[in-house]
């Protein structure tokens, strides 16, 4: 089944225009939404998970009319939201067990043995009965997937999933929604674009409320190829250069500048091409 989006718009009462004629079409499989912070991506999510109405547009998974039919669509969807709470004295396997009643599995047999499943595919079986209070940050994100994944979904939308976790938890957490991704429709938001190179083969940039690329990670980088040029210039004159070139990043190097530039032409002398990255795509759209 595929999830299509066709003209969501939504303005906030404070005038604040979050989304903007939001168009797109996604298949099964990891579907990468990147933008920065106030993009609108947190917005998008919550209208797709029937949290917030938008106001004009259309949204479809497989047969079900998804403004129209809301709570069709919440009986096969798995949510896991940037920010969640959870009972700090419960035992994780409780919490999960709690939810999963919720989420419709009134079975107990058929429950517990899904809650199992589930504690062993997010590696949280050895610690199930420890309350949760004393889980790190990364454990907490596990724990909210298993959440999402109670009742098998056909639709999962995670928002900045792996925001503040270390390496390991952040690799645990990828791996996991890799593996999801093999079987659902998977929505991934978020602003870490090495997530979204690592994970999907489609992807969309959204910047102030609207999509401005969207497609294949390798598509978007070889649309910069032949247009990116790299120098290393001294610390004061960054600003000079930001003015008279279209500057997509830069880092300090041993005391200098190392400054990445879009340019049709070769931009002028000290320039040389660079190898253009998903993240390089990325700056130049979400900063013109």
């Amino acid at each position: 089944m595929s999830l299509r989006i066709e003209r969501i718009g939504k303005t906030y009462p404070n005038g604040v225009r979050a989304l903007h004629d939001v168009s797109l079409t996604i298949e099964p499989g990891m579907f990468g939404l990147l933008g920065p912070n106030g993009a609108g991506k947190s917005t998008l999510m919550r209208t797709l998970a029937t949290l917030q109405p938008p106001d004009s547009g259309r949204i479809q998974f497989g047969d079900i009319d998804v403004l129209r039919e809301p709570d069709r669509l919440r009986a096969t969807l798995g949510y896991l939201p940037q920010e969640f709470g959870l009972y700090p004295s419960m035992p994780a396997e409780a919490i999960l067990d709690h939810f999963a009643t919720l989420k419709g599995l009134v079975n107990p047999t058929e429950r517990k043995e899904q809650v199992r499943a589930l504690m062993q595919q997010v590696n949280l079986y050895e610690v199930r009965k420890q309350t949760v209070g004393g889980f790190s940050g990364g454990m907490k994100q596990r724990l909210g997937m298993a959440i999402a994944l109670a009742g098998s979904p056909s639709l999962v939308i995670v928002d900045e999933p792996t925001a503040g976790l270390d390496p390991l938890e952040r690799n645990r957490l990828l791996d996991l929604l890799a593996d999801i991704g093999q079987r659902v429709v998977v929505v991934l938001s978020t602003h870490i674009v090495e997530d979204v190179q690592e994970l999907c083969s489609q992807v969309a940039i959204i910047n102030r409320g609207q999509v401005v690329a969207q497609g294949a990670p390798a598509r978007l980088i070889d649309d910069m190829r032949g247009c990116l040029w790299r120098r290393t210039i001294a610390r004061s004159q960054l600003d000079d250069f930001a003015k008279r070139h279209q500057l997509i990043s830069h880092r300090l190097a041993a005391g200098n500048r190392v400054i990445r530039v879009y340019a049709e032409a070769h931009p002028g002398e000290g320039f040389e091409a660079a190898e253009p990255t998903l993240e390089d795509a990325y700056m130049r759209k979400v900063l013109v």
